[in-house]
């Protein structure tokens, strides 16, 4: 007879914080999401312990916190200092955190090792760290114990396209010239042999995992939305002018300077209006173009949100215009959808997954320049017959709302359970 009953999970999300965002946020939303559903224990850095507090779980009850500062503070410090720059050179960062993360596992297994041999319990799910270039020990010594360990979701590492070098400079992503050689560092094949399945967050991460361990992988991206936080509705007036809008920090990855360019004509002659959200080190640069090409008065700088304001500023566009050419996972893009916001998206890495010609508008990758002209022409097409709108922003609603959420992410990790503990012969196909 097969075991039905729920299976108790130990995971290690060393980031995971509610206050935050990015890999803190994804890595609290889906253990808590996970916690919610399963009888899970979640483990995490000091770091995180006050606001994990603050919604009302008790550490040793619903979460440990681990004490890793000893060496994850002047390691963190470091890695802010070889970064040359606040915002910037995050293969540093992440290549600094592979270096102290593995003393946060030791620290781990000296606190429930003696738990997993005793099997108290059935799986161990590492979510965070979610590059791919941080190895993990618990993977062997799990195995040893006869307990399954679940990886993932890994996302991160995706190439700067061609004709991209100077934004790379820019973004200090000197490191990501030898990213490949974290493939011969020790440690890594023996994780991905002891690992019963590996969550890849991305296609391009799923190719990057060598063949003798693709019959473990499953396609799993990493974000999602919380409908409570993202509970408004656009209503996609089609009277011109038609609103357009930007959500992201202001580096050259993210391309803000390319959607300027592309949407100038259009915002001159009155039809497009275009709300910029987001701070960083191109914004003075971003606004003397708005200035020069004369329409100030049609675009809209709003620096820095808190994350509710993000909502009402989106909530009023038709249009989430980000042609970003780097971008792992595009929370921001499932943002959009789940608003009925419809996204016009670089067909590149996580948002070119996450969008289809049903839910919206991939421009197709390429230099600067042929980017901008994409995105002009198809802004250009949409001005002049809006008409696809509503029903685009009823599917990307439908989409994000059903497959996008944290607690069908949960439902989609549980299937993945059900076969590490073999409840279920066949491997599940997520999404």
């Amino acid at each position: 007879m097969v075991d039905r009953s729920p299976p108790r999970v130990l995971l290690i999300a060393e980031a995971a914080n509610p206050e935050w965002v990015s890999v803190p946020l994804v890595g609290w939303s889906l253990a808590k999401a996970i916690h919610d559903q399963f009888d899970a224990h979640l483990v995490t850095q000091i770091r995180n312990c006050d606001a994990i507090e603050r919604t009302g779980w008790t550490q040793g009850r619903e979460f440990t916190a681990i004490d890793s500062e000893a060496l994850a503070r002047p390691m963190w410090a470091m890695s802010k200092t070889l970064r040359l720059g606040h915002g910037k050179g995050w293969t540093m960062v992440t290549a600094i955190s592979a270096v102290f993360y593995p003393y946060f596992e030791r620290l781990v297994w000296q606190r429930f090792g003696a738990d997993i041999r005793a099997g108290k319990y059935d799986i161990v799910h590492r979510i965070t760290p979610l590059s791919p270039t941080t190895n993990s020990s618990l993977a062997s010594k799990c195995a040893a114990a006869g307990i399954p360990f679940v990886l993932g979701p890994l996302n991160g590492g995706v190439p700067w396209p061609k004709g991209f070098d100077a934004e790379r400079r820019r973004e200090r992503e000197y490191l990501s010239y030898v990213r490949g050689a974290y493939k011969a560092m020790p440690g890594r094949h023996s994780m991905l042999r002891a690992t019963s399945a590996i969550l890849t967050g991305s296609r391009f991460t799923a190719s990057e995992i060598p063949k003798a361990y693709q019959d473990k992988c499953i396609y799993l991206p990493e974000n999602a939305i919380d409908p409570s936080r993202f509970n408004l509705k656009t209503d996609q007036v089609l009277e011109e002018p038609l609103r357009a809008c930007f959500i992201g920090r202001m580096v050259p990855y993210k391309g803000p300077d390319m959607l300027l360019d592309a949407v100038a004509p259009f915002v001159r002659e009155g039809k497009l209006l275009l709300d910029m959200v987001g701070d960083g080190p191109m914004l003075v640069d971003l606004k003397a173009t708005a200035a020069r090409e004369g329409i100030e008065a049609g675009v809209n700088f709003h620096g820095w949100l808190e994350h509710i304001k993000v909502q009402q500023v989106a909530a009023r566009a038709n249009l989430l215009t980000f042609p970003s050419v780097r971008e792992f996972g595009g929370g921001v893009v499932l943002e959009a959808m789940a608003l009925g916001v419809v996204p016009v998206i670089c067909d590149y890495a996580g948002p070119g997954e996450l969008v289809s010609d049903e839910t919206g508008y991939k421009i197709a990758i390429g230099s600067r320049a042929e980017i901008v002209d994409g995105l002009r022409q198809r802004l250009g097409a949409i001005l002049a017959d809006p008409a696809a709108l509503p029903a685009k922003a009823k599917a990307a609603r439908e989409r994000a709302l059903t497959h996008f959420t944290w607690t069908a992410k949960a439902e989609q990790v549980s299937r993945v359970y059900d076969w590490v503990l073999g409840r279920r012969a066949d491997k599940p196909v997520l999404v």
